[in-house]
């Protein structure tokens, strides 16, 4: 049986779309931050919400410090996953498709996606030049995290999001429930729309909520 808006009723899937860094792992440029003691490079999607003017700017201190990514690589190797962040995502796969989205780079990535267990993950890629300089930047597509959401949506998945900065909010708003996970007081303040959760048991339990109560205890 079909409703108006030719959705099959009761097809609806659940898909669960979570941002990385900040929600699973720590911000990667911060802890690269503290190793290089240039406090710049502390800066974050949860300060800046022009994503491209972020990057630049990360990408001109790179290159008048002569930092290459192997120096980047060496601080992604030392990083964990945060406290019980395993757990949390092995429970919501036990049962659900997660699916990952996130600003980050697939040079980056590896040794992070191994420690939580190889979870589907989009994102970007780094244009790397001679002597491993980073040059640029490509992304995958524009505005990305949304356009999933929406290509999600599209394909019968009810969609629950949760992120944590400015380049989570169109995810969150494309989402069928977007929920902000430790989020800082500006991004709150700017987008009291989303409800705030600070631990994965709240996270966990904002999910139910919000998926009619499917999710995994």
């Amino acid at each position: 049986m079909r409703d108006g808006t030719g959705d099959a009723k009761g097809a609806r899937v659940n898909i669960v779309c979570l941002d990385l860094e900040g929600v699973l792992i720590p911000e990667i440029w911060i802890e690269f931050s503290k190793l290089t003691r240039i406090a710049e490079l502390a800066r974050t999607t949860r300060d800046e919400p022009d994503y491209d003017k972020l990057m630049r700017g990360r990408l001109d201190i790179l290159a008048r410090s002569k930092l290459g990514l192997p120096d980047i690589q060496k601080v992604i190797d030392g990083m964990r996953p945060f406290p019980g962040a395993r757990e949390f995502l092995d429970g919501l796969r036990a049962r659900f498709q997660v699916v990952i989205l996130s600003d980050t780079f697939n040079q980056f990535a590896q040794p992070l996606m191994r420690q939580l267990g190889w979870p589907t993950l989009f994102c970007h890629a780094l244009e790397v030049g001679t002597g491993d300089r980073i040059t640029g930047y490509a992304l995958r597509i524009d505005d990305g995290k949304r356009r999933a959401v929406t290509a999600l949506r599209a394909l019968n998945f009810r969609v629950v999001a949760a992120g944590d900065s400015y380049n989570d909010t169109t995810m969150l708003a494309a989402a069928d429930a977007g929920i902000l996970f430790r989020p800082p007081q500006n991004v709150i303040d700017d987008f009291p729309q989303f409800p705030v959760t600070r631990t994965y048991d709240e996270l966990r339990g904002a999910f139910v909520a919000a998926s009619g109560g499917e999710l995994p205890a």
